[in-house]
């Protein structure tokens, strides 16, 4: 494979979709949750309908949705490129211990001081239980997906940014369950283990190989631009899923939202806390390690974006549509665009110029 090949499809085909939709994300997720809050008070039988589509707790209507999401992205993923770790390996090394050995066990501290201390008044235990369990789904799950977009906007180095999630959806595959199982025990919220494991089989490692497959017949096939023509025809399938899945999630949440809207925004602080935290705390790494700005910019914005649609989904299927737990991660989507676009701006406005040194 050569290096144009290595890098740059994947970030090219996250750019050309960031007027319609990455760009907007925000907007698009609120006008879903309000949809949702709405066929909720309409028709309650039909979401309780829904609810009951489950097979070894796991909803069938959100699998298959969750799967329209994570798919096309998966085609991204190229598995080749992890060859090609040793070429940068403090940004790799940064990165990875921010991904999985500070970020899960800083959002499971950061969601347990805010949620079961500081809004303790606010908030009943039981419900802080289940928003904490969702915080720690979300800080347990790297992004594979929108760092594309974030490592384009910085004009990021882009065979890094492929390495790295091809590394962490490996990585993944064996860690996500063991973290989450450590952290949840820890913060004594029930594990169900089968539910929990089947749900990263289903969710990771099964998108994953089908992405592979389908990549590789592709490219043998038509090359790139065939691999990029039919990314972008399963593009909108992908967002139409995450926004079917927000709906359905609020259709159950209504009631929460509307009684108590506080909830919403008391979930958001732990998590523009971590966000900032994690970010800065990569940069600093990064740059202390003397790590060009190509691959810091990215390393440190990689770190910060979670794997949110995974996130939904296991919090789906362990706790329910309409747990707390499923509600902390749609929040999280909320969250997560508007911080990482304010990352990115700060990031570029201290590109170094043309004679190296930051404007």
């Amino acid at each position: 494979m050569s290096a144009g090949h290595a890098k740059t499809p994947p970030v090219d085909s996250a750019a050309s979709g960031l007027g319609t939709f990455e760009r907007w994300l925000s907007v698009w997720v609120a006008a879903a949750i309000g949809a949702g809050i709405l066929a909720g008070r309409l028709a309650p039988e039909l979401f309780e309908s829904l609810a009951a589509l489950e097979v070894a707790g796991i909803n069938l209507l959100i699998g298959v949705l969750i799967w329209a999401m994570v798919y096309p992205m998966m085609l991204g993923v190229d598995l080749a490129a992890l060859g090609r770790v040793r070429e940068q390996p403090r940004g790799i090394a940064i990165t990875l211990a921010v991904n999985w050995l500070v970020k899960p066990f800083t959002m499971a501290l950061v969601g347990a001081f805010f949620l079961k201390v500081l809004f303790a008044p606010l908030i009943p235990a039981s419900d802080a239980d289940s928003y904490l369990a969702g915080l720690i789904l979300l800080g347990a799950a790297p992004c594979t997906a929108m760092v594309f977009v974030w490592s384009n906007l910085v004009r990021g180095d882009a065979g890094y940014t492929l390495v790295q999630v091809g590394v962490n959806d490996v990585i993944m595959i064996f860690a996500y369950a063991p973290i989450v199982a450590l952290l949840l025990g820890i913060s004594d919220i029930p594990i169900p283990w089968d539910t929990l494991l089947l749900s990263v089989l289903l969710y990771v490692v099964v998108p994953l190989a089908a992405g592979a497959l389908t990549r590789r017949v592709i490219l043998s096939r038509g090359g790139p631009e065939a691999l990029e023509r039919f990314r972008e025809r399963a593009k909108p399938v992908s967002v139409l899923a995450l926004l079917a899945t927000v709906v359905l999630l609020f259709g159950f949440q209504g009631d929460v939202v509307l009684g108590r809207p506080l909830v919403i925004a008391l979930i958001a602080v732990p998590l523009l806390v971590q966000s900032y935290g994690v970010f800065f705390l990569a940069w600093a790494l990064a740059r202390r390690a003397n790590v060009p700005f190509e691959i810091a910019a990215p390393c440190a914005l990689i770190g910060t974006s979670n794997f949110f649609e995974l996130a939904v989904a296991v919090a789906i299927g362990l706790y329910g549509l309409d747990s707390g737990a499923a509600l902390a991660t749609v929040v999280g989507v909320l969250v997560e665009v508007p911080v990482m676009l304010s990352l990115v701006a700060w990031s570029n406005a201290r590109r170094p110029t043309a004679q190296g040194r930051h404007p």
